[in-house]
This record gives structure tokens, sequence and C-alpha cells, in this order.
């Protein structure tokens, strides 16, 4: 369990082939644990990368200290242990020189974005004019999928390389919606606010209430965007999003 009172689960796992470093994680925590992965929310995943083979460690957030079994012959024990009692144990070697980086990694609030589906929506012509109920639909079936796969990190030049870079987030998402697009359902992975009233006034008080990390708003509203800043949240163009999906 880390200070922020989540518990939370690093597994680094081998993938089968095609299968990514998330999915390869979730599918062997459930098989040597019990765990339902379903209510694991991923954080970030780290790369050893030695050029010839690579090692991705994901990092994710559980709800409570879900009930954990043995159910292969690689462990005679499980449980949860608090993060700073983590360094108490006897460790694989790998896994102790690991730990430090992992540990400040999980201190790091997780990051937050909030997007203008008005905006988003408008910014491309999809014929969204004559369904914007479902022209909605779509642009959160895209956020589901980004939010379920993640964001690459874009990496810095650094004097010194870092051993174990963060290559991916899995940010929290919160899409808000007003007008007819209201009626679009929701979708798995994304935080559907449905504006009341303005659509702009729920983007700025998302983006205030989204918590300690840092947060992006997806506009390309200027009028919104300087609110947004000054409410202390970062801004995206639609394109910015719209690449990523």
């Amino acid at each position: 369990m880390e200070p922020l009172r989540r518990d939370v689960g690093a597994a680094g796992r081998r993938s089968a082939r095609g299968e990514s470093a998330l999915a390869g994680a979730l599918r062997e925590t459930n098989e040597e644990t019990g765990i339902e992965v379903a209510a694991l929310r991923p954080r970030f995943a780290v790369r050893l990368d030695l050029d010839v083979w690579s090692y991705t460690t994901v990092a994710a957030d559980a709800p409570a200290a879900l009930p954990v079994a043995v159910s292969d012959r690689e462990s005679t024990a499980l449980e949860w242990v608090p993060a700073d009692r983590v360094a108490d144990r006897e460790l694989h070697p790998g896994f102790g020189a690991a730990w430090p980086r992992l540990r400040a990694a999980l201190l790091d609030p997780a990051p937050v974005l909030v997007v203008d589906v008005a905006n988003v929506m408008g910014s491309r012509p999809d014929g969204w004019w004559k369904d914007r109920a479902g022209a909605a639909r779509r642009l959160l079936a895209s956020l589901s999928a980004l939010a379920a796969a993640g964001i690459p990190e874009e990496a810095e030049p650094e004097p010194v390389p870092e051993p174990l870079p963060v290559v991916r987030r899995w940010p929290r998402v919160i899409a808000v919606v007003e007008g007819e697009a209201r009626a679009a359902e929701d979708v798995s992975g994304v935080e559907v606010v449905r504006a009341g009233g303005s659509g702009d006034d729920e983007v700025v008080a998302q983006a205030a209430l989204a918590g300690s990390g840092p947060v992006a708003v997806v506009t390309a509203d200027r009028g919104l965007a300087d609110r947004v800043r000054a409410a202390g949240a970062s801004v995206l163009g639609p394109r910015r999003l719209l690449d990523l999906l």
C-alpha cells in the first residue's frame, strides 16, 4: 500500500507473442495470484532495455487489498505489503535494485486528462453536426481505447540516461459532454460527465476538482484555455489528442 491510501501492485511479467506488456502482466498476475485484474487500474510502465531483450514492469492501483491465493509452483506465499515496508523484505536482487525507482514513480500523482468533447468533435469534419450524439459515441469509444492502451511517455534527452525510464502512463480520463451529446452512453475506462448547463463551466470545474496530479485539458477554445490555465491545468490542442487516438 502506498501513502496515497491506495493499494498498489507492481508486476513484471513474460508476455506471449503479440501480447502487450500490460496484457501479459495482467494475465500472469491473475494466473499466479488469483487477483481479479478487472479491478486494477494501470498507472505506469518502466522498461529495462538491454538491446537484445527488454523487461517491462507495470504498476497498477487496486481499490483495496484484493484476495490473493497461491495458484502455481512459482510461489509459496502471497500477501499485500505496505510500500514503505517492501525494502525490509529479502527481495530478489533484480527487484531490489529496481524498487527505489518504482517507489519514486509510485509517489508521482497520476495524470488527469479532461476532454472538451464538443470542441474536439468540432475539430474534425466527420458529419458531427448531423448527429452529435453519434459523434460523441465515436469519440468516447476512441477515448476508451486510449484509456486501455495508455499514452507513450515522450522521452527527454538526459546527460545520464535513466536506467528504468517510464515508457507509458495510464491517465485518468474525464470526458465532458453537453447538449445532444449527453445521450452518448458511458464507456469503459472513461468518466463521462454530462454538463447540466455550460460545457465550458463543467470543464473548468472538472479541471479544478481532478486532484493533486497534473491536469491537461483538451480544447482549442481560447477563452476556455485561459480559464483552465488559471485553475492550474495545462492545455492540449485537439490535434494532439486525435493523433494519439
